[in-house]
């Protein structure tokens, strides 16, 4: 009977405990989800705020531009070469204060008449948008407001469009003659919503996604589109024929963070601005709250086993004295041990934990300081070049400081002036020399900032340039476009120069020693290729290229962490360091570095 009772109140109890971490798990996730969603809320307010003010503030633009002098004359007089070539220096004079994208005036029949990019390769003149919305409502005597790939330049952009009356008349009391229209760039939106780790959207009112901080979300719906939305899309080519698929087509990878979401209204439209809260935050939480609710509930079924075991022992005692004081004292000595052995367990975690952190720490710092050594050392090995770069400019000071005195004492004061500009020159050149090996040599305080990606390349050879000339290397240097990346310039340096010692060495046993530098651009990144005429890679090596500590040099020549550091470093600045044999003989080592968004912005 007793052990009945026994089973009865332990199923009871597991089941009180399940069902108390049930409810934490529950209440937790309601809580956070809550909290997750009022902190969205108000993250979309801001974002709305921000983008109303960008929408309303171009609106009356294209209106007031409707009064410029030269628009009655050129929609009176299309043909009139003289009228067209001043409105559209003036259409662009206001494009470039007002930073839109474009301004155009149109006929009454769709016909661009004259533009801001008149003098561009995608010129809009003489292009026909009849079948575009904003010009069908602004005809109409309506302001016309659309979003869509451009036709002409395939880039994508909101579009505010005003009628143009004769001079003179009454809004509504004669039709339209013509329409201005103005071409903002949204894109910029994008770029700061990537900070956000919830995905966040922007939906026309077909529920297609044009704005997003998750790429892949772009030109897809949130939901399958009707056929009449499909047809409407086609029709205006809104989206540049890109057949539009809901977000549920994509692969499950690209799904991730679509659900459950916040929406609000914006503009005009009938946009829809959505913030996608994470589901992993919630349950993140709810998983803290849980354990939290099992730790107290352990905390208090031991009290509890305990508190059992004495009220046992007592009862024992009203048998027998002496073994209840046994037992007493058992139980007290075993409470006693638990209790230490919990106090040095939390002491073990404790001391595990600081361990922990220095060890991150030092991992940290013995990074940095690896970097740093990599640049000493590379230092090391070109401190015979620097002893020679600097001992020309001290002779010849030392020999026109001689000249100068000679000179005072013949009371030849010109020529002693010339002899200490010529030693002003020389120092001018010992100190660039050095100013150079210091702005290599200092410690990198990781900041990020733009680098010039030429002036990266002339920095690094010109510390090799005696290299180059002690090792009678002949180096090319080609920069297609001048480029610029987001990172650290010595760091960016530092591999540079690691990649041209190393193609110094490589090439240190063939007869023709050559070294080339290449700077171009692919896509939307800057790619550094550094071509060596060596004898290239051997396969046993290229699968261990860029591991720390391997090296084919002899001992006393190197580490083996050079490209290791150099791919860390590349890595950091979201890039990556490549190598293989080129086709022509020699191995080629090419960096390749997103570049930076102000760059990208003013190309696009």
């Amino acid at each position: 009977m007793s052990s009945k009772k026994s089973t009865g109140l332990l199923v009871l109890t597991i089941g009180f405990v399940i069902a108390v971490v049930l409810a934490t798990y529950v209440l937790g996730g309601k809580k956070a989800a809550n909290d997750i969603r009022e902190a969205g809320e108000r993250q979309l307010q801001i974002i709305a705020l921000d983008l109303e003010s960008v929408l309303e503030k171009f609106e009356t633009l294209p209106f007031a531009l409707g009064f410029q002098a030269d628009v009655g004359q050129a929609l009176a007089h299309p043909d009139d070469v003289a009228v067209i070539k001043r409105l559209n220096l003036t259409l662009q004079s206001i494009q470039r204060q007002s930073k839109v994208v474009a301004i155009y005036m149109l006929d009454r029949n769709g016909k661009t008449l004259a533009s801001s990019n008149w003098d561009q390769p995608f010129s809009f003149v003489g292009r026909d948008f009849r079948f575009r919305p904003y010009f069908l409502e602004a005809v109409k005597g309506n302001a016309g407001r659309f979003y869509g790939i451009g036709n002409a330049t395939n880039e994508p952009g909101y579009f505010i469009a005003q009628p143009i009356y004769p001079i003179g008349a009454t809004h509504g009391s004669v039709a339209p003659i013509g329409v201005m229209a103005v071409k903002i760039d949204l894109a910029e939106f994008e770029h700061t919503w990537r900070s956000s780790e919830d995905p966040i959207t922007l939906a026309d009112h077909s529920g297609v996604v044009f704005l997003s901080n998750r790429a892949g979300w772009k030109y897809h719906s949130l939901q399958p589109l009707n056929s009449a939305a499909q047809h409407d899309i086609a029709g205006t080519l809104q989206y540049a024929n890109r057949a539009i698929t809901p977000v549920s087509s994509l692969p499950k990878a690209m799904q991730a963070g679509f659900g459950d979401h916040i929406t609000r209204p914006i503009g005009r439209l009938g946009w829809q601005l959505m913030l996608f809260p994470s589901q992993a935050r919630i349950q993140r939480v709810a998983l803290l709250w849980t354990l939290a609710a099992a730790l107290l509930l352990a905390i208090a079924g031991i009290s509890s086993w305990a508190v059992y075991q004495r009220r046992r022992r007592l009862e024992e005692r009203l048998v027998s004295r002496n073994a209840l004081q046994r037992a007493a004292a058992e139980l007290d000595q075993k409470i006693a041990q638990r209790t230490q052995q919990l106090l040095l367990a939390n002491q073990h975690l404790e001391i595990k934990y600081v361990k922990l952190k220095e060890t991150e720490h030092l991992l940290r710092s013995t990074q940095n300081e690896l970097v740093q050594a990599g640049k000493l050392a590379m230092l090391g090995q070109m401190a015979a070049g620097v002893t020679h770069e600097l001992n020309q400019p001290l002779a010849a000071i030392r020999a026109f400081a001689d000249n100068a005195v000679t000179f005072l004492a013949r009371g030849q004061s010109e020529q002693a002036g010339e002899n200490l500009a010529h030693i002003s020159a020389a120092s001018a050149r010992m100190g660039a020399i050095i100013g150079q090996l210091k702005g290599f040599a200092r410690k990198s305080h990781e900041t990020v900032s733009t680098v010039d990606l030429p002036h990266a390349i002339k920095a690094s050879t010109s510390l090799l340039q005696n290299e180059f000339q002690r090792h009678a290397v002949g180096l090319d240097i080609e920069i297609r476009e001048a480029l610029q990346v987001v990172g650290d310039t010595v760091r960016t340096e530092q591999v540079l120069i690691n990649l041209l010692h190393n193609a110094i060495d490589a090439v240190a046993t063939v007869h023709n020693k050559s070294v080339s530098v290449l700077l171009e651009r692919e896509a939307d990144h800057a790619v550094i290729r550094i071509h060596d005429s060596g004898p290239g890679i051997p396969e046993q090596v290229a699968q261990h290229l860029f591991e720390p500590f391997f090296t084919t040099k002899p001992c006393g020549k190197g580490l083996g962490l050079g490209l290791a550091i150099s791919s860390s470093i590349v890595q950091a600045m979201n890039g990556q360091l490549t190598a293989h044999n080129h086709a022509g003989g020699g191995a080629e080592f090419v960096v390749r570095l997103p570049l930076s968004g102000l760059l990208q912005t003013m190309e696009s």
